[in-house]
C-alpha cells in the first residue's frame, strides 16, 4: 500500500447501530426469527405492503408519463404543494386551507426522504449561523448525531426521558434549553419521537415553542411519523406551537412511514422564514447546498404523492388506510402489554402512553443478546421495539422471551 492512498492508516468505521442488527437479523438461518429492529410498518403477516392508494397513483403515473427528465434542484412544485398542505393544514380546515399568516412565510424543498431533509437543515445552521451548536435529546434516532457531526458542528446532548425510561423528563429539557445560547438549534421529533415514544403534551409544546422563541433558538422539527400518533392533523401539534410565536423554524418531513414509500425516498424541508423575504432568502442557500449534495430530488415517489393528494377520492383512501395503520399500531401495543403482564413481566402499562411505532423495554446489552441468540429476537439498543413488527402469533412469543431475560 502506497503512503497515499486512501485506505492508509485508515481502519474500519462502525457500523450503523440498526442496520446492522437488521444484517445480523437476515444472516440468522433460524425459521422462527423475528425482527422488530426495523423502522417499518408490517402488517399482521409481517409484510411492509405497497398501499392500495399508492398501487393506483402509479398505475396513473405509468400510463401518463412522458419523460425521465431532471426535477428542478428545488423539486417538483406539485409535490411542494401537497407536502405543504398536509403540514400546514389548518384544524377544521377544508384540504388546502393553510394556517392563517403561515402560507407566504414558508418555503418548501423536496428531498431524498427525511433524511435528507434533517441533512440540509443542519447544514443550513452550519451555513447561516457559524458558531452554532445543535442540540439533541437522550436517547434520539442515531442519525441525528451522525448527521450533526458529518456537518462539523457541535452536538449537545440533553436527556429526553426520566431514568426508568417511561416518561418524558420535562426538566431536563427545559433546563437544556435555558442553557443553549441564541443562535443554537436544537432537534425536536414533531411526533412519535424516535425511539421512546414518548411526545409532549400539547401544553407542554406551547411551553417549549415560547421558551425557545424567547431564547432564539432555532427549532429543528424532524416529523417522520405524521399520522402515527393521534391522527395526521392532530400530530401536527407540535408544529402549531411554534408557529404560533412567530419564530423561524425548519421542519424536515417524510412520506416514507405514511405513504409506506420506504425505498423511494421522499421527504421535504421546509422553511418557515420571520416574513416571506426571510424564508425566501434562507431557500437561496438551501438550493445551493442542494446543488452540492444531491442535486436534484428523486421525482417518482414526490409524484405518488402528489398525485395522491391531488385528487379527492384517493387522498380519502389514503387517509384511510393510515388510519389503519394507526389503529393495528395502538392494537399491538395493547395486547403486548397485556401479554407482557400474563407471563410475569411485570407491568408496562406505561407503554399505552407511548405514541407511534416504538418504545422502549429498558433492556441492558447483555440482555439484547440473549434475546437474539437463545430466543431468535431483534431488537436494539435499550430494548426498542417496533410495535408494527408485532402480530397475534408473534406476541407471545416476545412476551415470553423478555420475560426469560428480564
Amino acid at each position: 500500500m502506497t503512503e497515499g492512498a486512501l485506505s492508509a492508516r485508515v481502519t474500519d468505521a462502525p457500523g450503523d447501530p440498526i442496520f446492522g442488527i437488521v444484517e445480523l437479523f437476515r444472516a440468522d438461518p433460524r425459521p422462527h426469527k423475528i425482527n422488530l429492529a426495523a423502522g417499518v410498518y408490517m402488517d399482521e403477516a409481517g409484510v411492509t405492503p405497497i398501499l392500495p392508494s399508492v398501487r393506483t397513483a402509479e398505475e396513473r403515473l405509468l400510463a401518463t408519463a412522458t419523460t425521465k427528465q431532471y426535477a428542478p434542484i428545488g423539486g417538483d412544485a406539485a409535490y411542494l404543494a401537497a407536502a405543504k398542505s398536509l403540514l400546514f393544514r389548518t384544524v377544521g380546515g377544508a384540504w388546502g386551507e393553510i394556517e392563517s399568516g403561515v402560507a407566504d412565510r414558508v418555503q418548501m424543498l423536496h428531498t431524498p426522504g427525511g433524511t435528507g431533509a434533517v441533512r440540509l437543515a443542519v447544514d443550513l445552521v452550519s451555513r447561516l449561523r457559524p458558531g452554532a451548536e445543535v442540540w439533541v435529546g437522550e436517547p434520539t434516532w442515531p442519525n441525528h448525531t451522525q448527521i450533526i457531526d458529518a456537518a462539523r458542528i457541535t452536538a449537545r446532548r440533553h436527556d429526553w426521558i426520566t431514568d426508568d425510561a417511561r416518561s418524558l423528563n420535562a426538566t431536563a429539557l427545559f433546563d437544556a434549553i435555558a442553557a443553549a445560547k441564541g443562535g443554537d438549534a436544537m432537534i425536536l421529533h414533531g411526533a412519535c419521537h424516535n425511539p421512546t415514544g414518548i411526545d409532549p403534551t400539547a401544553e407542554q409544546w406551547r411551553e417549549i415553542a415560547e421558551q425557545m422563541a424567547h431564547r432564539g433558538i432555532l427549532p429543528i422539527l424532524d416529523f417522520a411519523y405524521q399520522g402515527f400518533g393521534d391522527g395526521l392533523i392532530e400530530d401536527a401539534a407540535s408544529l402549531r406551537a411554534f408557529l404560533a410565536t412567530g419564530c423561524e423554524l425548519l421542519v424536515a418531513s417524510s412520506s416514507s412511514k405514511n405513504f409506506a414509500l420506504y425505498n423511494e425516498r421522499v421527504g421535504s424541508l421546509a422553511i418557515v422564514g420571520s416574513d416571506a423575504a426571510a424564508a425566501a432568502t434562507i431557500a437561496t442557500h438551501a438550493r445551493m447546498a442542494v446543488r452540492t449534495m444531491w442535486s436534484n430530488p428523486p421525482a417518482h415517489g414526490g409524484a405518488i404523492v402528489s398525485t395522491i393528494l391531488g385528487d379527492a377520492a384517493l387522498r380519502t383512501q389514503w387517509e384511510s388506510e393510515v388510519s389503519a395503520m394507526r389503529t393495528r399500531i395502538q392494537q399491538s401495543r395493547a395486547t403486548f402489554v397485556t401479554a407482557l403482564a400474563a407471563v410475569g413481566a411485570g407491568d408496562f402499562s406505561h407503554l399505552l402512553n407511548h405514541r407511534g411505532m416504538f418504545s422502549l423495554l429498558g433492556l441492558a446489552d447483555d440482555q439484547l443478546k440473549r434475546l437474539r441468540e437463545e430466543h431468535a429476537v431483534y431488537l436494539v439498543s435499550r430494548g426498542r421495539i417496533n410495535m408494527a413488527g408485532l402480530s397475534s402469533a408473534k406476541v407471545p412469543i416476545v412476551a415470553t422471551a423478555v420475560a426469560a431475560v428480564l
